[in-house]
């Protein structure tokens, strides 16, 4: 069976690549997606948010009572501090002001945690620091300390599933790139390196698919249905947003800067083949027959990913321009409701069968890391030239 696979696969992105060479010839075609609809549906999709939660340190309640400032969370600021890049509405600035001051700038479970997802509303901290011109350290001094006490450890392996690296690396190289100390960039290497190399017995990244496992778990013996790996949608989308924004905050000159480059390209190369004809991407991006059907944020993830490369001249535009606006389209077309609810919208987890089945309708377990996911993808489709 696996062999088979190999082989239609193989078929796939020879397939993948003629196509790509078609869209080059008709990438001029394409109709880069009109900036005022594209804050249209971002303002609706947002507007439902915040209307739904205008108490910004209301806990969220589910299995079990979670705080406000928890991982899910972080990412829709994380969204929302994308989208006011592009459209500076003071009612985002004000609602991500009244979290971060309900928070007390601090991070989920304490200044001192080494978990990424508790580190995670760090990134939102830095940015608001960076907005107001940098004149209220008290805003990251939590985080600053945070990262600091990890520098001064040799531990690395805290980073032992692919999410980690989008909730965290994005804090280190911010701080590198505001404090200017090269400290942030180095320990963030020598933990993304023995994620990718170490983590399980060889790494979580598969060298010869370019494409991330989700943790130890799904290693080889782990089989899909289909007899093949089992990579997740959302998974390798925290992995290409986390490339996207070190590569944003991380010096050329920097001795890894190349190999971050070439990761995020590889894997952006390797989704093209697997794109769904409606646009979006399976949750299991080798078994489309395990859960397959139309997911919102690992599409959104990687129309992010895609759209900076784009945006920021390190791929391709003509072969990765129709990739992104199809599945961009696809998204506002299928997934954002008139009412700014966003469908098709798999739950918290870690692998295809989690929070299925998904509908257009169907409300996951947390709505706001969704809304983060469209509201990220939203920012940089808005800036194609």
């Amino acid at each position: 069976m696996k062999k088979l696979f190999k082989t239609v696969f193989l078929v796939l992105i020879i397939g993948g690549l003629t196509s790509c060479s078609v869209q080059k010839n008709s990438a001029s075609k394409v109709e880069i997606p009109n900036k005022q609809k594209v804050l249209e549906v971002s303002r609706r999709a947002n507007q439902y948010f915040m209307n739904k939660w205008p108490d910004t340190k209301k806990e969220i309640v589910g299995k079990k009572v979670w705080p406000s400032n928890l991982w899910t969370r972080a990412v829709y600021y994380e969204g929302l501090m994308a989208l006011y890049s592009v459209d500076p509405k003071k009612e985002y600035y004000d609602y991500a002001m009244s979290w971060a001051n309900n928070h007390n700038w601090e991070l989920q479970r304490g200044t001192y945690t080494r978990n990424a997802d508790h580190q995670a509303c760090g990134q939102t901290y830095i940015d608001l620091y960076e907005i107001d011109g940098r004149k209220n350290p008290e805003r990251i001094k939590n985080v600053k300390a945070a990262m600091d006490s990890m520098i001064a450890t040799k531990k690395v392996d805290d980073w032992w599933w692919i999410d980690a690296l989008q909730m965290s690396m994005p804090i280190f190289t911010k701080l590198g790139r505001i404090t200017g100390e090269q400290k942030y960039f180095d320990k963030n290497y020598e933990m993304y390196a023995h994620t990718k190399y170490k983590e399980g017995g060889n790494g979580l990244y598969n060298q010869a698919d370019k494409i991330w496992w989700r943790d130890k778990s799904f290693l080889p013996p782990y089989k899909e249905p289909n007899g093949e790996d089992c990579y997740w949608s959302r998974g390798n989308g925290w992995v290409v947003a986390a490339l996207a924004k070190t590569l944003h905050d991380t010096p050329k000159s920097d001795p890894h800067y190349q190999e971050y480059l070439k990761d995020y390209k590889d894997l952006l190369a390797a989704l093209v083949p697997i794109q769904r004809e409606d646009g979006f991407w399976n949750v299991s991006l080798h078994d489309p027959n395990n859960f397959g059907g139309k997911e919102t944020t690992g599409t959104a993830l990687f129309v992010y990913g895609m759209a900076y490369g784009v945006n920021n001249n390190l791929i391709d535009r003509e072969t990765y321009l129709p990739v992104l606006v199809k599945a961009w389209n696809a998204i506002v077309k299928d997934s954002v409701q008139p009412n700014g609810f966003l469908g098709w919208v798999q739950g918290t987890g870690k692998e295809p069968k989690d929070g299925q089945p998904l509908s257009v309708s169907k409300e996951p377990d947390f709505e706001d890391y969704g809304l983060g996911c469209l509201l990220l993808a939203a920012s940089e489709v808005y800036q194609l030239k």
